[in-house]
Order: C-alpha cells, then sequence, then structure tokens
C-alpha cells in the first residue's frame, strides 16, 4: 500500500488556512453529530462510529472543547438537522475512479452538484457500485516524522503490535494501515505510547492508480477535487490519480 497516504496530505494539513481549518471542523461536526444520533450514545466506549470520528477530529486539532460542544448538540432533543449519507461514484478526466461521501440535508441538492462537477471537469458520475470495487475500505494513520523525532523500527513494530495490518515509511511520514474494525483499538493503543497523528480516519484506499498525461486532464481533476472538497455537503474524495509530481 505503500504510497496511498502521500506527503501532500501533511503538507495540506500543516499548511491549512483558517478558513479550511474551519470548514474541516464544520464538516467532523457534522460527522460526530450523525454518529451520536445513530448510535445512540455520545460515550465513545460505547459508540465505535463516534470514537472513529473523534480520532479523525484529534488528528485535525479540532479543539477538546468544540469535540465536546459537538457531542452535545448531537445528544440534544433539541436539534432538528436531519442529515443522511449518500456516496457518490463516478469517473474523473480518462477514467480517474472517484468515490464522494457526502452528508446531507437535501438530496437532490447534492446529487444535482455532484453531477454538475463531473460533468464541467471532463468526468462522468457513474452508478453505485461502478468504481468502488477497485478500492479497500481501511483505516489509515499518518504519523509526521519531519523532525526525526520517530525510529522507523520502532513505530513498526509498535503499530504492528496494535494490531495494525500494515506498514509504509515515505517522504519523513509513516502510514499505518488497519481493518476498519480495528481501528478504534490500534488508535488507542498508539495514543497510549503517545503517538500523534496528522491524518487519522477511514478511507477508500484505491488498489492501482492511474497516472495523467495530458495536462488539460490534469488541471481539470484538481480543479474538480478543489470544488468538491470545498463543496459544503462533501465529506470525502476519494481518488485513484497518481499526482505524486503534480504536488
Amino acid at each position: 500500500m505503500s504510497g496511498h497516504s502521500k506527503w501532500h496530505n501533511i503538507q495540506k494539513t500543516k499548511g491549512a488556512a483558517d478558513a479550511k481549518r474551519a470548514q474541516a471542523f464544520t464538516k467532523i461536526a457534522r460527522e460526530m453529530i450523525v454518529a451520536v444520533k445513530e448510535g445512540g450514545s455520545g460515550d465513545p466506549i460505547n459508540n465505535s462510529r463516534l470514537a472513529t470520528v473523534i480520532a479523525k477530529a484529534r488528528a485535525a486539532n479540532m479543539p477538546n472543547d468544540n469535540i465536546k460542544r459537538t457531542i452535545e448538540k448531537g445528544l440534544g432533543a433539541g436539534n432538528a438537522d436531519n442529515f443522511e449519507s449518500i456516496t457518490y461514484e463516478g469517473y474523473g478526466p480518462s477514467g480517474v475512479a472517484v468515490i464522494v461521501e457526502t452528508m446531507t440535508d437535501n438530496r437532490n441538492r447534492t446529487a444535482s452538484d455532484m453531477r454538475h462537477w463531473f460533468d464541467k471537469y471532463g468526468g462522468n458520475l457513474g452508478a453505485t457500485g461502478c468504481v468502488g470495487w477497485s478500492f479497500d475500505k481501511k483505516g489509515v494513520l499518518v504519523i509526521d516524522n519531519e523532525d526525526g523525532d520517530y525510529e522507523e523500527d520502532v513505530v513498526m513494530e509498535d503499530a504492528l503490535e496494535a494490531g495494525a495490518e500494515d506498514f509504509s515509511a515515505e517522504e519523513d511520514c509513516f502510514s499505518i494501515y488497519t481493518a476498519p474494525d480495528d481501528f478504534n483499538d490500534v488508535v488507542a493503543a498508539l495514543n497510549a505510547k503517545n503517538y500523534h497523528f496528522v491524518s487519522a480516519q477511514i478511507e477508500m484506499v484505491p488498489q492501482n492508480y492511474t497516472k495523467l498525461e495530458s495536462e488539460e486532464d490534469i488541471k481539470n481533476m484538481q480543479k474538480m477535487l478543489d470544488v468538491m472538497e470545498d463543496d459544503e455537503d462533501v465529506q470525502n474524495v476519494w481518488h485513484n490519480w497518481d499526482n505524486d509530481e503534480v504536488d
């Protein structure tokens, strides 16, 4: 799985503007509220989905006070927010596989927006399952080692001992992969050893990657990803574009 999480994810996290950070917090908060409602509990010990979202929030440096307030909002009887999770699948320029996970209170608006973004940038919205088969759902934890604080062998041993399935080291970061059901246990075990993550979430990991040769395709693919990620209904965008040389 080497190469999935890419160094640009860490750079993006470090260099996030305040507006981007606020947008990320808003999306995580929405996901947290839904996790509380659907799990019927504000206690991550009794609500595994909430525990997963909290790990994601902490990796994004969401303050504990924000997390606490968001959980309380999810528990509040007066909270009228009614969001549903909908996943869209399609193709970007030159057949790049794209999965868009959304959380929306208006499925007609979101479907229309997704179709528009795919069409506008040289792709097309496909049927459910059209590309999902070429991705594996995995827990992915990314540790920044730019300052050389961690030794690769030690981190790998700790990760595998915690129950991780795979480990990779590249460009001053470590990526740890888990089965989705083991994600929370691995996070807890590594947190207990004082590891800090720059990214921690359940991801759709591509089984293979597609390179774009045309400058126009590269430009359109990047624009499509940017507008999708800026859409308030979009939680995550997964794709198999090999964009190492673009960052």
